[in-house]
């Protein structure tokens, strides 16, 4: 009883229900395991005595982090406070990011009165006390009290000091009640950039690719983005993970993706012979991917972009241009002096920096401020490239907007940092050492998931008024027309998993969503853009509704939309909920194709991933198929009939056309009827997880100007087109 008391003062589940029906105990040893992650030491019954005794003793007059929302009532800390109390409020500094211009206000100070009446009490052998007096009325519903003067909106501290004079200082994020959201009926392609190849790409798809293709899907065929797959810097070595889902850093994106012939000094480059040669082996780096069946290889892109912008950072910048890198450098401040740091301290000590010198290891030690200044040139080398990428990101988010895409750019944001990376080595203190994030067992898979992402602590994000997290959502944000955000039921709770223990011997540990999402909407608000989560598989109660709440769009897929709570059916259009992606596939799952004519089942059997005989899928998964295509028939959106692949895939689309969520989702290989997956769950080396470039429905490679001249494509797209009202002759009443 002890154990679970102080795992639930610290927010570790001591049981989880799989399923509504069932509920699973959590080992005694995991939850230890996992509150010594968080600094709490339950090792012995007497430990935890000890431990909840002093947890229990602690009464905090605010917590770390309080959250207002624009228009809402205050919350309970704030509320609550005793009669009398002074409180002050200390506006963010106003040289942030998305802070208005000019001084900040001065500090609001107000004073708590009490929300009814109250009649003063004398203890035994005291006078009377003197008349208080009687408070103003309760606020109405949704309203804050009279005395509270809402705050801009922003991150800022608050100051309470109690008749008693007891004081309290906490971080106070006051936020707008949702974040912007994308016009209705808005339909865009979904890609993972390096399978989009190009004619000029070096190896894999680049950013220059995505400006174009952005440009073209706008104007070409009407389009309100273009989603891609996380961006974040990767971890390098030979061979690279080549996962965009476990990176290095998510705060800054990866060089690999720069457009190299795009950037300015790169006409300048005296060493022209150097950039010929490495120009050829890239287009036989291309050539070998489109035509010869070799897989992407990053890190081969890698090696010869790297020789390239060495060269290219030889040109000195030009005033303008100088000024501009000056800028972002004291933009982006410690946080990228770190990163630059890491990258230069792996090119020497290897990529894994629990293996560096010990002085290394910290960075903040002695030891490694000398090697910042042994490394200056390869740090700023580093920076400068962090600063090239985001200013071509910036132009691909131009060009979409210029377009004419009412979004742009959907950028994603992966759940975590691979262990050994830039992130984990800079905000050590931020993360749970020993811990991986996964997923629990379920229907799915009945041994559960070990993603190897070591989690945040959600008591030192509280504690640190979630400065880590703002500020790798302002570097997200900066240049996105949106944000999706991977395995968003995060913000509130994440599954961990102990260092070398299977992930069935798990629990959950909670995270403060109301702040999670408070600081979101208000990064999101500052930024203009929308934020789509991906909430597919288990979902907690109440999280989609807090989602909605604040204007964060789910993921629906059409293959999992059935009335679940009723026959089991595929959902009618009409039912679909409206604040959502509405997509066919995403890269976890089979194309569309494959999943019409079964080859998702043949190709798990082929690689023994299958729980049941190859028939038995078959069978369900055909069984499953069916029920869909009988549907599109009954709607009407399959005139063509059985049999024809290319007709199946665009009725799909139609239907979800005909659903009422804000956005339409198109898989761009979909459109020239890839059949294989960009990522096959449960394998490593059997499949070549992200590393497959978009191919036609015989398995070539297709360049990204083959897709837009792509007849297959174009009959699709037609699909979504929204159709122009007719217009009735003179006469003629509309019907």
């Amino acid at each position: 009883m002890g154990l679970s008391r102080l795992a639930a003062l610290h927010g570790v589940a001591t049981s989880y229900s799989p399923s509504p029906d069932v509920t699973v105990s959590v080992p005694d040893d995991t939850v230890i395991a996992v509150l010594a992650a968080l600094g709490v030491d339950a090792g012995t019954p007497a430990d935890v005595r000890k431990c909840l005794a002093a947890a229990e003793s602690r009464s905090r007059l605010l917590p770390p982090t309080v959250v207002v929302w624009a228009g809402e009532p205050l919350p309970p800390a704030l509320a609550g406070l005793p009669p009398g109390s002074t409180v002050t409020v200390e506006p963010e500094p106003s040289d942030l990011p998305g802070h208005p211009a000019g001084r900040p206000p001065a500090p609001l100070s107000m004073r708590a009165r009490a929300a009814a009446p109250a009649a003063p009490v004398a203890s035994p052998g005291e006078a009377a006390p003197e008349a208080v007096p009687a408070p103003e009325a309760p606020p109405a519903p949704g309203e804050a009290p009279a005395w509270w003067i809402p705050p801009p909106n922003g991150v800022h501290r608050v100051h309470v000091r109690t008749p008693d004079n007891r004081r309290a200082t906490a971080t106070l994020v006051a936020a707008p009640p949702r974040v912007p959201q994308p016009p209705e009926g808005t339909h865009g392609f979904l890609v993972q950039l390096y399978s989009l190849l190009s004619a000029r790409s070096w190896g894999m798809g680049d950013l220059g690719d995505l400006a174009d293709l952005a440009v073209w899907a706008g104007r070409s065929v009407g389009s309100g983005f273009v989603q891609v797959n996380p961006l974040h810097a990767a971890v390098p070595g030979k061979p690279t993970d080549p996962s965009p889902y476990r990176p290095s850093s998510r705060r800054f994106p990866d060089p690999v993706h720069l457009h190299v012939e795009s950037i300015p000094e790169y006409g300048h480059v005296r060493d022209r012979a150097t950039l010929d040669d490495l120009r050829q082996d890239a287009a036989a780096l291309s050539e070998a991917v489109l035509n010869k069946g070799a897989l992407i290889d990053r890190d081969a892109v890698w090696e010869l972009k790297r020789q390239a912008l060495e060269l290219v950072a030889q040109v000195p910048l030009t005033p303008g241009r100088r000024a501009d890198y000056c800028d972002f450098l004291a933009e982006q401040g410690q946080a990228l002096e770190d990163h630059g740091l890491w990258c230069a301290l792996a090119e020497v000590h290897g990529p894994d920096w629990h293996t560096w010198p010990e002085a290394l290891r910290d960075p903040r030690s002695p030891g490694t401020a000398r090697a910042r200044s042994e490394l200056l040139d390869r740090v700023d080398f580093h920076c400068r490239l962090a600063w090239l990428t985001a200013t071509q990101l910036a132009a691909a988010q131009r060009s979409a907007e210029d377009a004419g895409m009412a979004v742009g750019i959907v950028h994603d944001l992966a759940v975590g940092v691979h262990p050994a990376g830039a992130d984990t080595w800079s905000q050590q203190e931020a993360f749970a050492h020993g811990m991986s994030v996964g997923a629990p067992p379920d229907a799915f898979n009945a041994r559960g998931q070990d993603w190897g992402l070591p989690p945040w602590r959600p008591d030192v994000l509280a504690a640190t008024g979630y400065a880590a997290y703002r500020g790798l959502l302002r570097g997200l944000l900066a240049h996105a027309g949106a944000l999706r955000i991977d395995h968003v039921m995060g913000l509130f709770r994440l599954w961990w998993v102990p260092e070398g223990r299977p992930p069935t011997d798990g629990t959950y540990v909670a995270y403060d969503a109301e702040a999670m999402l408070a600081v979101l909407v208000l990064e999101a608000h500052r930024a203009g853009t929308s934020v789509v989560g991906e909430d597919l598989g288990t979902v907690a109660p109440g999280v989609r509704e807090a989602l909605a709440r604040r204007g964060v769009l789910g993921t629906s897929v059409l293959w999992f939309e059935r009335d679940w709570e009723g026959d089991g059916r595929p959902l009618a259009p009409e039912k679909w909920r409206r604040d959502c992606l509405a997509t066919a596939t995403t890269h976890d799952l089979p194309s569309t194709a494959a999943r019409l004519t079964g080859d998702h089942v043949t190709l798990r059997h082929r690689l023994g991933l299958l729980t049941r005989s190859l028939e038995e899928e078959l069978t369900a998964d055909l069984t499953d198929t069916a029920e869909w295509l009988a549907l599109l028939a009954r709607l009407r959106m399959l005139p063509e009939g059985d049999g024809d692949e290319e007709a199946a895939v665009r009725a799909v689309h139609r239907f979800l056309r005909r659903t009422p969520a804000r956005m339409t989702g198109v898989w761009l290989p979909d459109t020239v009827g890839d059949r294989r997956p960009q990522n096959l769950p449960g394998t490593w080396d059997q499949y070549p997880n992200w590393r497959l470039p978009i191919a036609d429905a015989e398995g070539h490679p297709v360049t990204l100007e083959e897709i837009t001249a792509s007849p297959r494509l174009h009959a699709l797209m037609e699909v979504l087109r929204p159709r122009k009202p007719r217009t009735a002759p003179p006469g003629e009443r509309r019907p």
